[in-house]
């Protein structure tokens, strides 16, 4: 499957709602090469007032629901549409992660369809996955490490 209709719809629903937010968790990992795979989206953001709001409102775009998931008892926000298969979880914190602006200072940016969207560093993502210790985190931690390495290998200027 081919997440790339959804997540354009999502960069675009935040772009429409300026919802600041930063992919994280296995989609991140994915764009950045990591062959792992996941069937939502995860964001971290600023959970205040104003940004709950915009939250309602991306959630109209994608014409969504937003629930709050009590399993385990968290702070966050699912935004679901069954129709179209779209799960995006928004947490305002996440293990490993001092706050939003650290995680969004060592984030990058990258343009779909004409919008931006901040993607967490691959070294945050794994900091993550290792302080949430859960199992389905702790099994992808050999390959976000082997492709982190990699991609430093290739960084790396050839003599």
């Amino acid at each position: 499957m081919d997440a790339t209709p959804l997540l354009t719809s999502v960069v675009a629903a935040l772009a429409a709602t300026r919802l600041e937010a930063v992919l994280i968790g296995n989609a991140a990992a994915a764009i950045q090469g990591a062959p792992v795979t996941t069937v939502d989206f995860d964001f971290m953001f600023p959970a205040t007032p104003v940004n709950l709001a915009k939250l309602k409102r991306f959630a109209g775009h994608l014409e969504a629901l937003v629930l709050r998931p009590y399993y385990p008892v968290s702070a966050f926000y699912r935004v679901m549409n069954d129709d179209r298969g779209l799960q995006v979880d928004f947490m305002p914190v996440i293990h490993g992660i001092k706050s939003f602006n650290s995680l969004r200072s060592r984030a990058g940016k990258l343009e779909l369809a004409g919008h931006s969207l901040w993607v967490a560093s691959l070294p945050d993502i794994i900091a993550s996955k290792r302080a949430a210790a859960r199992p389905r985190d702790l099994a992808v931690l050999e390959v976000l490490e082997k492709t982190l390495r990699e991609k430093k290998r290739q960084a790396m200027p050839r003599a």
